[in-house]
């Protein structure tokens, strides 16, 4: 807090006058020097000189030294309130939804900002000894301090410090660095400034926060953090006093550098000073000094750095470059650390034992299908394996999604007349597209099954019937049907034909995602969001993150789909009742798999109404895998062992069943399935074949 505005107008006088009468006083002392001859020469012009000018003359002189002093040392000195209202480098930090840190965006200087009464007082006491002992008692600037760089700067032709606190905050944080004895008294005018602007305590927390302890590490908490790993409200008395020396000389005193034992002997340095300035008693001095101290490595930590960089893209698109690497933002993700690192485990352990299918990769995404939040997020299995394009993030990536893109296709078929009991045709067929050759879609498995329903042929999986319903109404539609449920790549709508709907057109699986996020949450699509709240360093929050949704699916329609989905009875004839598929006691959780045709990619995506886990395995530079059957060897133990993981000691909880459906047994397939109440069929044992 700035103090009353009558205190700063104290220095109109009080600083002009001492300054002044120190210069004067400096010029009598220099003319002194040059020798008796010289003084004898300026006493006898002095005495020539007439009584009326002398008078004149003193006035002139003095207003020659205040227009010199005023140009040279006034004009353009910052204000105190720049201290305040400037913009001071601060790293931005990414955090999970619980608070843990996931990573610190910064360019130059990696500073997090604390309160002083964050920072124990033996912290302070140890900063105080090292640098300043007399700072409270002193009016900004320390006299013997001056004079004694003064007699050095003399000597050795050298400007000296002899700053204090105040003189090092102003230095470093309001004045240019270069050394000049103008500098200095700008300096010394300056720190006299703000201790008539700011209190005592308000100076010391700014110099803490805004000291280089070396490197990139600038204020005490962050120099805590780099150096031992911890903040700085745990440091006990050695590692204070170990902190409180490196300002002096960062470079030499770091227990990096080149001779980290210099760092100790500094320590001890400071330990005494304090004992000197009873800070500390001389047991605490004896006890503290031999006590060992654990640095951390000197590296830089990130968690979940595929999603700290989906999240830092974000935030330079909202806030820009220079205020991500330099504002001090806040971030707060939607990130799970917990589930995130489950995801990491199960992707790296799982591809290890794909080996011998050529898979060298895998990715996952799980989001909470109802609000669209990022829980966790693999773009590859190993953000740092350079070789292998590691630090690429697959999950952001357009790849061929197989059969999972199913669903688009039977969302509009079901809304548009079909049912689930509608019998399809899987027999050999050929499509004819002008200029190419004929187009016959084939199963995976190579076989056909003849009359199949809409729910055995999406629970199984069967091309044929798929590429049938497709032709049935258009291409285009399904396109249109894709877009609104969340896809962003079917663009140019000429690029694709009936092989759409097995996978011919290329998807992000982040929006492949959010495909099936929108039939978990009844047809609502969810926006994708990762990003909680963002807050300055000051606390000011600067946004917040909202769930939005929208319905592009009716939800009776998405229910017929979900249904579809969990029903393990419906593929068992493609998959065994014993897949990957099966979440042990849950059986709420649809699932459906993908594979391409060129084997290149393969994906599982599956929710209940908690969490939504996408997988996908491949390989980076794009070259196929071996054969793998359905997903069920590939992306689908991936998906079961994290989806089971998240579910492990929850309860099943059954879907609501929407208003408008109702349970029809039709005899044709002898069983009961799910009708729009308005088009329950009238003809139940004669279905129309397609």
């Amino acid at each position: 807090m700035i103090k009353p505005i009558g205190k700063i107008l104290v220095f109109i006088g009080k600083p002009v006058y001492f300054i002044l009468s120190r210069l004067i006083l400096a010029a009598i002392f220099l003319l002194y020097l040059t020798g008796h001859t010289t003084r004898k020469l300026i006493k006898l012009e002095w005495l020539r000189i007439s009584l009326f000018k002398k008078i004149w003359l003193v006035p002139a002189l003095l207003v020659f030294l205040l227009l010199t002093f005023y140009f040279l040392i006034l004009r353009g000195l910052p204000s105190p309130n720049e201290l305040i209202s400037r913009q001071i480098e601060v790293s931005t930090k990414i955090y999970d939804r619980n608070g843990n840190l996931l990573y610190k965006i910064y360019k130059d200087k990696n500073r997090t900002v604390v309160s002083l009464n964050q920072i124990p007082p033996h912290i302070r006491l140890a900063t105080l000894a090292a640098e300043d002992a007399e700072f409270y008692n002193h009016p900004g600037f320390s006299t013997r301090g001056i004079f004694r760089a003064f007699f050095q700067n003399l000597q050795g032709g050298k400007l000296q410090g002899g700053s204090t606190i105040t003189q090092q905050l102003v230095k470093n944080a309001l004045l240019t660095p270069e050394k000049t004895l103008i500098r200095k008294i700008r300096e010394i005018i300056l720190s006299i400034r703000v201790e008539l602007a700011f209190s005592k305590d308000e100076i010391l927390e700014m110099y803490m926060n805004e000291v280089s302890y070396g490197g990139t590490a600038y204020g005490i908490e962050e120099a805590s953090q780099v150096y031992l790993g911890k903040s700085v409200s745990k440091l006990n008395l050695a590692e204070a006093a170990f902190l409180a020396g490196l300002p002096q000389s960062p470079t030499r005193f770091s227990p990096f550098g080149a001779s980290p034992n210099e760092g100790f002997v500094r320590q001890k340095e400071v330990l005494h000073l304090m004992r000197i300035n009873k800070f500390i008693t001389k047991t605490q001095e004896n006890e503290t000094k031999n006590q060992r101290l654990t640095f951390v490595p000197d590296k830089t930590e990130i968690k979940a750095p595929h999603f700290v960089m989906f999240v830092r893209q974000l935030l330079v698109n909202k806030f820009g470059e220079e205020m991500v690497e330099k504002g001090g933002l806040e971030v707060t993700t939607t990130l799970d650390l917990s589930i995130q690192e489950l995801a990491e485990r199960v992707v790296r352990d799982e591809i290890e034992k794909l080996k011998n299918l050529h898979v060298g990769n895998g990715a996952v995404l799980v989001l909470n299908p109802g609000s669209g939040e990022i829980l966790a997020m693999v773009g590859s299995k190993d953000y740092f394996d350079i070789a292998g394009d590691g630090n690429v993030n697959v999950t952001t990536r357009e790849r061929q999604p197989g059969s999972s893109i199913k669903i688009v296709n039977y969302a509009y078929a079901l809304t548009n007349g079909f049912n689930p009991t509608t019998i399809l045709d899987d027999s050999p067929v050929a499509f004819s597209v002008p200029g190419q050759p004929l187009y016959s879609p084939k199963n995976y498995d190579g076989k056909f099954k003849g009359r199949v329903t809409i729910r055995t042929a999406l629970a199984e999986s069967r091309n044929v019937p798929a590429v049938k319903v497709l032709a049935s109404y258009g291409v285009a539609k399904m396109i249109e049907q894709g877009q609104k449920m969340g896809i962003t790549t079917w663009n140019n709508t000429s690029r694709f034909g009936l092989s759409l709907t097995l996978g011919g057109g290329e998807v992000k699986l982040i929006d492949l995602a959010r495909v099936y996020a929108t039939i978990a949450n009844y047809g609502k699509r969810p926006q994708i969001i990762s990003i909680l709240q963002v807050k300055d360093y000051k606390g000011r929050v600067l946004e917040k993150g909202s769930p939005l949704s929208e319905e592009t699916v009716n939800p009776r329609i998405a229910y017929l789909l979900t249904d579809i989905l969990k029903d393990n009875n419906a593929r068992a004839g493609e998959f065994g009742t014993s897949s990957y598929l099966v979440i042990k006691n849950h059986p709420e959780v649809a699932v459906k798999t993908g594979t391409s045709n060129d084997l290149r990619d393969n994906l599982t995506l599956g929710y209940n109404q908690d969490y939504l886990v996408a997988t996908w395995v491949g390989n980076n530079d794009n070259s196929p895998m071996a054969r793998i059957a359905s997903g069920v060897t590939g992306a689908s133990p991936i998906w079961n062992k994290i989806m089971s993981g998240l579910l492990e000691n929850k309860p099943s909880i059954d879907w609501k069943i929407p208003e408008g459906l109702i349970k029809v047994f039709d005899c044709s397939v002898n069983r009961q399935d799910w009708f729009l109440e308005e088009k329950r069929p009238t003809k139940l044992c004669g279905p129309q074949v397609l």
